[in-house]
């Protein structure tokens, strides 16, 4: 009996009609994201074949979203949550235009392939840019939508819905690529863009919660401040920050499914898709059973976990082992994404949470670009294989330095 009512409690909050429109509206365009990310390193890695090629798309993105993301932080929390996302949508579903008109019969068939290379990296330099606004935007409107005690149910559902989408994405690029044209890939990627644009114009319009007039880079200070003097914050962010900048093996999945698993772009779509997918179980069992308490010590072994998961994955040559191992990662992903989402929403005072999400953009989806041009960089120094099992060992070899350094992070509840 307890345990049926624990589950209705976590699954409670979809009866927040508003945040139901806000986890269909992200869930179309986060499948629009990872249909790009797909996409797009497919057609680089075929005109290229090589593997530093696609780091260079993790570059290109991380550059700008790195950059702007303490000053985009401030812009939020001075900004009407909704009219940001709108406007940054807007602005993506342009992005997704030019990768579209770069895909056009008469148009790709004028451009030698340095200059199609060149040219996408700039639109993924322009959708980084988005991303520094959007991404905050994201998480820091879910406090406006649902009430506080209900954070913690909000935060795993919203993990679940996005991590849903992103296999959705990447599954439905790999088909999309094997069995269409690229310019029909981009034009479903446009669909999904403005269906989210259309469902986000449903939501109402959210309170400015930064009232005072301060200066950007005194406002900028503020949440850098907070986040530091935040152990747990700090700590948590800092652990996933170099786990994923490590353990970035994904981005050599075209390299891996082209040319040592030999699985082709279908394969390739599952390939990619496999991690979401067991980040989906995992959350779909935290949301029933959610952690009560040592999270501290399970992120740890999660992220110890998530380690050798990768060291797999890069010494296999077999493709349901491979796909195995990124099923198994995925999981202990998933729960290092509920874990630190839940400190970040908890512990972050309403009037900064534009600032923090910002923060943890940096220290997050940042270094997922980053770890994707590690990642670029190390293969072509090492080659592919070494240079995976690479990334997987240093994961672990940060645990253990947390684990010693940081007692203060291994012991945390919440």
């Amino acid at each position: 009996m307890e345990n049926e009512e624990r589950r209705l409690s976590a699954l409670d909050v979809l009866r927040i009609t508003e945040y139901r429109h806000f986890i269909l509206a992200r869930f179309f365009y986060v499948m629009a994201l990872r249909m790009v990310t797909t996409i797009v390193g497919w057609r680089i890695y075929e005109i290229t074949h090589n593997p530093l090629a696609i780091g260079l798309i993790g570059l290109s993105e991380f550059i700008p979203a790195f950059c702007l993301a303490l000053p985009a932080g401030h812009v939020i929390d001075k900004s009407d949550k909704r009219s940001m996302l709108l406007r940054t949508t807007v602005f993506y579903l342009l992005c997704v235009g030019g990768l579209l008109a770069l895909s056009f019969g008469p148009i790709a068939g004028r451009l030698q392939s340095h200059w199609l290379q060149w040219l996408t990296y700039s639109i993924i330099f322009f959708t980084g840019v988005i991303r520094a606004f959007a991404g905050p935007t994201l998480s820091a409107i879910i406090a406006q939508i649902v009430p506080k005690e209900k954070l913690p149910a909000a935060v795993t559902l919203n993990t679940s819905a996005f991590l849903f989408a992103s296999v959705l994405g990447h599954a439905t690029a790999g088909f999309l690529i094997a069995h269409t044209s690229y310019l029909i890939c981009f034009s479903v990627v446009g669909a999904y863009v403005l269906i989210a644009w259309l469902v986000l114009f449903t939501l109402s319009p959210k309170q400015v919660m930064v009232i005072r007039d301060v200066k950007p880079w005194e406002s900028i200070k503020e949440g850098l401040r907070f986040v530091l003097h935040t152990r747990e914050v700090l700590g948590a962010l800092a652990l996933d920050l170099f786990a994923v900048l490590f353990g970035g093996a994904v981005a050599m999945i075209p390299v891996y499914a082209r040319d040592i698993l030999k699985v082709g772009p279908v394969g390739f779509g599952w390939l990619n898709a496999a991690d979401d997918i067991g980040s989906i179980c995992m959350l779909t069992i935290l949301t029933l059973w959610p952690l009560r308490r040592k999270q501290g010590y399970i992120l740890l072994y999660a992220v110890f976990g998530f380690g050798v998961c990768i060291i797999v994955f890069g010494l296999s040559k077999l493709y349901l082992l491979s796909y195995f191992a990124l099923i198994c990662a995925g999981m202990m992903d998933g729960i290092s994404v509920v874990i630190r989402g839940t400190i970040v929403q908890v512990k972050t005072p309403d009037a900064m949470r534009g600032r923090v999400s910002a923060v943890n953009s940096m220290f997050i989806n940042s270094s997922n670009e980053l770890g994707s041009f590690e990642s670029g960089v190390m293969a072509k120094l090492m080659r592919v294989v070494p240079s995976v099992v690479f990334g997987g060992c240093m994961t672990i070899a940060v645990v253990l330095t947390t684990w010693f350094r940081a007692p203060s992070l291994r012991k945390m509840e919440y």
